[in-house]
């Protein structure tokens, strides 16, 4: 009796995943990349703060950065990760097809996406909403002036359906015109093709600094009309790839939280705090069960830094958009950023 309890205890084990051989074998998505030595990261089609190539190729931005830290997780090098541009309508095929790993492009965490995509999301790494930019010429105040104006939208985008619900409810008319890459679509704007242009806060802001326009002369309405959480996306049904990226964005999140930068992550190493300990690999366990090294923290953290140094450099007030934290500060500091526990 007790031979054949053991037997049935051994098989309930296996079959709910606690045997060691189980959690250490990687899902499909870390094979293949792996495999190919690389991950391959859809990115935007040139936003200034989040995806941007300088003149000589080399890759920079916020998402850049998530992307880096994922494969600094992963291989321990910042540097074995691909950048592939899409604009909005190419994004979710690249990633259903596995062209890419991971997407990184400004991307709204919504319940449609989440459900009827084959895609899941990992927490949102910036907090926005949707506004509207006018030139100062045209002596608007309020979005409630532009009954009958034209908007330069970027097509494939929540920014269509958030418009439209907003002029539907105010009873007002507008007119659309639909753009499918944000480079195109800025350069109607400032060309005159149209009255406004709308797109999340921080996305005209990044129009705004890239066209070397002033604040004097093109004006950010008030209005915020929507919440735009944007998230890194990744296939669903390969749990230990959506682990590996969800829980190096908390890793991010947490290191700011917990004082560890990049110039002093080798150092913390010393630190007596249990969770730091657990979290740089001192005490081990976090790493094996996500089928990484356990020193995958403190290699992400030598590569990107930490959340906030990540924003600073690309977003806040060390870049050419000087955006301040606001709802992407650390919930301790009134922000929405929280980690849950590395434990």
């Amino acid at each position: 009796m007790r031979r054949a309890l053991l037997l049935f205890g051994m098989a309930v084990a296996a079959c709910l995943g606690f045997g060691g051989t189980d959690a250490a074998h990687a899902g499909e998505t870390l094979d293949a990349v792996r495999a190919r030595g690389f991950v391959n990261c859809g990115v935007s089609d040139g936003v200034i703060g989040f995806s941007l190539t300088d003149a000589k190729g080399n890759w920079a931005g916020l998402e850049v950065d998530v992307c880096r830290a994922v494969a600094a997780a992963v291989f321990g090098r910042a540097d074995k990760v691909k950048f592939l541009p899409f604009n909005a309508l190419q994004r979710f095929t690249a990633l259903q097809s596995g062209e890419i790993d991971i997407l990184a492009r400004i991307t709204t965490f919504t319940l449609k996406r989440d459900t009827s995509l084959g895609l899941s999301f990992a927490p949102p790494t910036f907090y926005t909403g949707q506004g509207v930019m006018v030139t100062a010429k045209l002596g608007v105040k309020s979005l409630n002036d532009l009954g009958g104006a034209t908007f330069c939208i970027a097509t494939g985008t929540t920014t269509e359906l958030n418009l439209a619900d907003y002029f539907r409810s105010h009873k007002m008319e507008y007119k659309p015109v639909v753009i499918q890459s944000i480079p195109e679509r800025d350069d109607a704007f400032f060309a005159g093709r149209c009255d406004a242009l709308t797109d999340d806060g921080s996305g005209l802001a990044a129009t705004r600094t890239s066209h070397h326009a002033t604040d004097a002369e093109y004006v950010i309405l008030p209005e915020i009309i929507s919440k735009e959480p944007l998230a890194e996306a990744y296939r669903k049904g390969d749990p230990q790839w959506g682990d590996i990226i969800t829980w190096t964005v908390y890793a991010l999140f947490q290191a700011e939280e917990s004082g560890i930068t990049q110039a002093n992550v080798e150092a913390m190493k010393k630190s007596p705090n249990p969770e730091i300990q657990r979290m740089l690999g001192v005490d081990p366990g976090l790493g094996a069960a996500l089928g990484l090294s356990e020193d995958w923290v403190v290699n992400i953290v030598k590569a990107v830094g930490n959340y906030g140094e990540i924003y600073e450099r690309n977003v806040g007030m060390g870049s050419a958009l000087k955006l301040p934290r606001g709802l992407n500060a650390q919930w301790t500091n009134g922000g929405l950023i929280y980690a849950i526990p590395l434990r």
